[in-house]
């Protein structure tokens, strides 16, 4: 299942995204995608994705240690599939001009003022995200100290620069969404495909040791 999630979860918002009137992949989130007439698919993929992972995790528990490189990751993994869960109960705020408003003007393209009150379900949207885009780089980083000490310098490679490059797409998401850049989606998704991307070379090579094992 964890093999699957990533990909299933970017083909899908991809899908949305395409599908949606108003919406540009390359300067706005994938969470706003939850609002509007079609955000019901969106908040799906959110928790069917974060139920994926979490079934994952119950499977990476199971895996010997040298396979999966820590006892934490599973629990990290979990933590992220229940964000996931939660990104789809809680819908974000509009913002950055999407959805539009009815009677939207060119001004209002630019994102909300610093001064624009979140509401409640938007603070616990963004709370739900801390789990994904914090807790999938540390549980990388913990799996690349631990495949580094059994000296499988590959993994422990790839599992730092995938963190490295979740953590480093989301500050510059961040940061563009800030200015009101064209590109802040682009760096959300490079960020997700990092991340995303190690957790199912990392399921898929769990999966691989269970097979071996039976």
């Amino acid at each position: 299942m964890g093999v699957l999630a990533g990909p299933l979860f970017a083909s899908s918002f991809s899908a949305i995204g395409a599908r949606t009137t108003g919406y540009d992949w390359r300067r706005h989130a994938v969470s706003s995608l939850a609002n509007g007439r079609l955000g019901w698919m969106q908040r799906a993929n959110f928790i069917v994705t974060g139920v994926l992972y979490v079934a994952a995790a119950s499977g990476l528990a199971t895996c010997p240690r040298r396979i999966v490189g820590s006892r934490a990751i599973p629990a990290l993994v979990g933590a992220a599939g229940l964000g996931l869960v939660g990104s789809g109960v809680f819908v974000t705020d509009p913002v950055g001009g999407f959805p539009p408003a009815p009677t939207e003007d060119q001004a209002s393209d630019a994102a909300p003022s610093a001064t624009t009150p979140l509401t409640r379900t938007g603070m616990l949207h963004n709370v739900c995200a801390l789990p994904i885009f914090l807790g999938i780089p540390v549980a990388g980083l913990i799996g690349a100290a631990s495949f580094a000490r059994s000296r499988e310098y590959f993994w422990a490679g790839y599992s730092a620069g995938s963190s490295f490059g979740m953590i480093g797409g989301f500050v510059l998401f961040g940061a563009a969404f800030r200015h009101t850049a064209h590109t802040a989606g682009v760096f959300q998704r490079l960020s997700i495909a990092a991340g995303f991307g190690w957790l199912s070379a990392l399921s898929l090579r769990a999966l691989t040791s269970l097979r071996h094992r039976t």
